[in-house]
């Protein structure tokens, strides 16, 4: 058989390629050896598929993304009580998937969408499932793996062998330590580690290198303080952060973040050296 790709509106697509009629692909895709493009699947402007990637129905990539040989996405949820129903994987521009990422369509329990911004980074194994919604700019190690439903907002990274429970949220500018187990939202700015994760201190060479002044980071480590180092409830902690810094984005950020907690924050650990106890 002859492999050379064929060309059509310089749109390239190797003959071994499956392409369902009512997929959407924009000028300059290219799609590999042996991959499979599913039904009413949307391709945007200059984006790579590497050979054997499986993009089953209705998703939407954006532009100038990178999708490694043996991806899988959208693929039904693993979750008991999907019946097929139609639910979408909405991705955004310039990510990268690298080599056996999964990404799962929604079950119609919440938005019916599993949402990945734009600029994003997933390694080797990475496992998205679904209804989660992930923010921009995020690096995902190898082997991360998101129970359904997880939040993960701009600038974070989660280390290797990572897996975080559903439900959970990690907020902007967190580093999650490698193989750790998060089963508590994680603050913003912060850093976590453990099996269950805590919170072992502030990201401060992070957030420096972001760009973040002397002042933002003043106000950051204030608002830390509030929210962990206070006997504060969290109710209190965000009357607090609302009364004492109203001008401050970050303490806003602090405030929406706690606000929207479903499962309640991980807590600063007590000691620094030596395994840590569970939470109760």
């Amino acid at each position: 058989m002859n492999t050379s790709a064929k060309k059509m509106n310089d749109i390239k697509i190797d003959p071994t390629a499956s392409v369902h009629p009512t997929a959407e692909l924009d000028s300059g895709v290219e799609i590999g050896p042996y991959t499979v493009i599913g039904e009413a699947v949307k391709i945007g402007k200059n984006t790579r598929i590497n050979s054997h990637v499986v993009i089953d129905r209705w998703v939407t990539i954006g532009r100038d993304c990178r999708v490694f040989q043996f991806v899988s996405i959208g693929a039904a949820p693993q979750d008991l009580g999907y019946k097929g129903e139609k639910t979408e994987v909405i991705i955004g521009d310039n990510n990268v998937f690298r080599e056996f990422v999964t990404v799962h369509r929604a079950t119609t329990k919440d938005q019916g969408k599993t949402i990945c911004g734009s600029n994003n980074l997933f390694m080797n194994y990475v496992h998205i499932a679904h209804d989660c919604s992930l923010g921009n700019n995020i690096i995902m190690a190898n082997s991360a793996t998101l129970g359904g439903h997880v939040t993960i907002d701009d600038h974070a990274i989660v280390g290797g062998l990572v897996a975080i429970h559903q439900y959970v949220r990690i907020g902007a500018y967190c580093i999650i330590g490698g193989a750790s187990a998060v089963s508590k939202d994680i603050i913003p700015y912060a850093m976590a580690v453990g099996n269950r994760a805590r919170i072992y201190r502030l990201n401060s060479v992070g957030i420096r290198r972001q760009g973040f002044t002397k002042q933002d980071l003043d106000e950051i480590k204030r608002c830390y303080n509030i929210v962990l180092r206070s006997s504060h409830g969290l109710t209190e902690a965000t009357e607090r952060l609302s009364s004492e810094m109203p001008a401050s984005v970050h303490a806003r950020r602090f405030i929406d973040f706690l606000k929207g907690s479903k499962r309640g924050i991980a807590r600063e650990r007590t000691k620094r050296t030596g395994e840590l106890q569970e939470e109760d």
